[in-house]
């Protein structure tokens, strides 16, 4: 399918942040955004990057009253030599399917994703910010649109995606954080909509958020709906825990997100020394764990932060401190490493790196 380009008038040029220590995350956003639009009997059709603007819709939509709609979350890199790096897209492509089909949405042909997402970057490579830490956030979205109001798959859809240079996710910078178990609410069950990247799976976990900061708190680390007793995952990342140098992560049973960056850290750490495994990991066999120095370590993993070391974990008034609240040996250097390959400073020996022409 051909992309058209729809002409950016110059009064409509946003600009720049000059000073990219001001990024922060998801604040700004880019002068084109690429639209296609999805029409019963039709299929794909009306390609363009057009000017950033925002939509006009019916209040009837779908999306509004029964939230048929996806997202994913990747980046791009400008690397020294001026060469721009997109880091696994193409895992990106078949995850953003998956999660349409779970909220019967049309697929998105992996090529338009690619194609459309490299035209968009390409023009728009003067907003990728350089400075350390920085990227081109890229924000692909699927939304119903047709104004009716019944519970049924829409008959046309937006598939869109925006562009946002970002600076760090956490604005303290690499530093460790304090998670809250959650043992009250439960985010998702197998069967359910926990593995698709869906708005509903985040709205859902906004009131358990909040308590965790009125308690000091930085995120919430969900148990599973069944039984309230297996770790699962933080809202914005996947969790791991280090066994010295045996990592453990939660398995994907359903209810988890198969996030890019957790499949990256279980193929990345047995090159650096690294065992790796996917488990049930009981809540209270943990905190013992970590009370008997079993656990050394703890980090999320998500395409946001990258990697997060955390310094604390408090599960039923219980807190419990990790790495006397610094960064841990294996969780530098599973960072160093993966941004090393990002940005270009190490080389990629896992072909998954994808460059703009």
């Amino acid at each position: 399918m051909d992309i058209k380009i729809v002409p950016l008038p110059t009064e409509k040029m946003k600009t720049k942040i000059s000073d990219q220590s001001q990024l922060g995350f998801g604040k700004f956003f880019t002068d084109r955004m690429l639209v296609v639009e999805w029409k019963a009997g039709q299929g794909w059709c009306d390609a363009r990057i057009e000017p950033y603007a925002p939509f006009v819709l019916d209040p009837a939509c779908l999306v509004f009253h029964y939230a048929q709609e996806i997202f994913e979350g990747l980046k791009a890199y400008k690397w020294a030599d001026g060469r721009i790096a997109l880091f696994r897209p193409e895992m990106n492509a078949r995850r953003f399917n998956q999660s349409g089909d779970r909220i019967c949405l049309p697929a998105v042909p992996e090529e338009l994703f690619l194609k459309g997402i490299e035209q968009l970057v390409s023009l728009e490579r003067d907003w990728i910010p350089t400075a350390d830490g920085t990227s081109l956030y890229i924000r692909p979205t699927l939304i119903a649109v047709e104004p009716v109001l019944g519970v049924k798959p829409s008959d046309h859809y937006y598939f869109y995606v925006i562009l946002s240079p970002v600076g760090a996710y956490y604005a303290a910078g690499f530093n460790p954080i304090n998670i809250m178990v959650e043992d009250h609410y439960v985010r998702a069950v197998p069967g359910g909509t926990g593995e698709a990247k869906t708005g509903g799976n985040y709205a859902s976990s906004l009131k358990a958020g909040l308590e965790a900061k009125k308690k000091g708190y930085d995120q919430v680390l969900w148990l599973d709906g069944r039984e309230r007793r297996y770790i699962e995952e933080v809202g914005a990342m996947n969790m791991f825990f280090a066994y010295g140098t045996h990592i453990v992560t939660a398995p994907l049973d359903g209810s988890i997100l198969s996030g890019v960056t957790r499949d990256s850290v279980l193929k990345l750490a047995p090159t650096l020394g690294y065992t790796v495994e996917e488990r049930q990991i009981d809540v209270n066999d943990l905190m013992a764990d970590i009370r008997s120095g079993k656990v050394t370590e703890a980090f999320g993993s998500g395409t946001a932060a990258v990697i997060t070391p955390v310094g604390k974990l408090c599960y039923k008034n219980e807190s419990l401190q990790l790495t006397n609240g610094k960064v841990g040996e294996i969780t530098q250097r599973l960072y160093d490493t993966l941004t090393g390959i990002q940005t270009g400073k190490l080389k990629d020996e896992f072909g998954w790196l994808r460059f703009v022409k």
